[in-house]
């Protein structure tokens, strides 16, 4: 997908202040017992297609909007990913000022989790 150069100034801007995980790196964490949530920011569309094994599915869209009833814990690691690490970069960046301490944008998104074989539903 080609995006217009101002979607990638933001999302440029919003890595400034996320972190951001590999999905070996995303391995290592849930291999470990790391307490995460994964949540899937994509649209219904792509949820309904396909997901990584275990997510939760807020959508940019109403992400900020519905986290807090979902999933109060602000000190919990949150992974998100989109369909290639953008739109998930924005949503980290929303929760990190939402006062949520550990969002973490996952590389590559989806299309990184289905390359590395990562069990999908």
């Amino acid at each position: 997908m080609i995006h217009s150069a101002g979607f990638l100034k933001l999302v440029s801007d919003a890595k400034t202040r996320i972190e951001e995980m590999t999905v070996e790196e995303y391995l290592e964490l849930s291999s470990n017992g790391h307490s995460h949530v994964l949540i899937d920011t994509r649209e219904e569309s792509e949820w309904a297609a396909g997901r990584a094994a275990g997510a939760v599915h807020l959508s940019k869209g109403v992400i900020e909007r519905d986290i807090e009833a979902k999933i109060p814990d602000k000190d919990v690691t949150l992974v998100l990913y989109c369909g290639g690490g953008y739109r998930s970069a924005l949503a980290a960046d929303a929760l990190r000022q939402m006062g949520y301490r550990r969002p973490v944008s996952l590389a590559g998104g989806w299309r990184a989790i289905v390359a590395a074989g990562l069990p999908v539903e």
